[in-house]
């Protein structure tokens, strides 16, 4: 568990009695049957290991530092908590071009951070590549001037909203956008309850609707479980498949799976390990390379 960022991530929790070894072993296990599961549908899955040398143990949520673009340009992202600065690394892009891929250019937003700064990748921002909108829900890890900053640069239109959750019976910003929101092809999965502001409500669902999405709507309990956190991937012969974890499968009822099931096949993995510890899920393990090819 990072303590760096548990300030804001209202869903880490320390599991007690359990030593570290063991909690990393779990991780790890949950970390390969999740790989496993999506190179078995036909995905390409590039794992890079973590170094030993540094303290990075949310270097498994890889899509909050870095976003690749269908244009060759890579996106570098200010952090939050200290320790996922140290994540940033230049061999991974290394790896990337080795394997074929093409990086023009890189836009570091990361001297935002000098001013206390964030916006943390496609933890922050959920992109509608085709119809070119950006939905980003504002909290203290997602800096609205930086948020206009990076549609400007990347060609978004921007949808800012706030989304909140209750804790201990307070309404607080969920940290990342990604928890309670998911855009597919033609469909999005969004818990619209968090959204208390009825016109930024209303804005959220003009957007969707315009672009042919069927809203999805999902509870405050249901994102307790991960069930916002999804993301829709191409497997063998252009398969669309949505990825989520086993828990929050097991959250959604008889009649989101059944509108689901008209879009996508879904496919779902054990977390909850990383579930617990790291307050991420399975979409915030991936980030997907949309880069061109040689």
């Amino acid at each position: 568990m990072n303590e760096q960022t548990a300030v804001n991530n209202y869903y880490q929790t320390v599991l007690d009695n359990v030593l570290p070894e063991t909690v990393n072993a779990k991780a790890q296990q949950e970390f390969d049957a999740y790989v496993e599961k999506l190179r078995g549908i036909g995905v390409n899955v590039i794992v890079v290991n973590d170094s030993k040398d540094t303290d990075t143990p949310d270097s498994i949520f890889p899509n909050n530092w870095v976003s690749f673009h269908e244009n060759g340009h890579v996106g570098l992202y200010p952090m939050f908590a200290e320790n996922r600065r140290l994540e940033r690394r230049e061999d991974v892009l290394v790896t990337l071009e080795e394997q074929g891929f093409v990086i023009n250019n890189i836009i570091d937003y990361t001297s935002a951070e000098a001013e206390h700064v964030f916006l943390e990748g496609t933890g922050s921002l959920i992109l509608d590549r085709v119809n070119r909108k950006a939905y980003c829900a504002l909290s203290p890890r997602a800096d609205e001037d930086l948020f206009i900053e990076f549609c400007e640069d990347f060609e978004f239109t921007p949808v800012v909203f706030t989304s909140n959750q209750t804790v201990s019976g307070v309404r607080k910003a969920i940290y990342h956008t990604n928890v309670m929101m998911c855009v597919g092809e033609t469909f999005a999965v969004i818990c619209l309850d968090s959204i208390d502001d009825k016109k930024e409500r209303k804005s959220v669902i003009k957007h969707l609707k315009e672009d042919g999405k069927e809203i999805i709507a999902i509870t405050e309990a249901q994102v307790n479980n991960f069930a916002g956190n999804m993301l829709q991937v191409k497997g063998a012969n252009n398969e669309p498949y949505l990825i989520m974890s086993q828990a929050a499968y097991n959250t959604l009822n008889k009649g989101q799976v059944a509108s689901l099931n008209k879009h996508t096949k879904i496919l779902s993995s054990s977390l909850d390990t990383i579930e617990a510890c790291g307050g991420g899920s399975a979409r915030c393990m991936m980030a997907e390379v949309f880069l061109p090819k040689v």
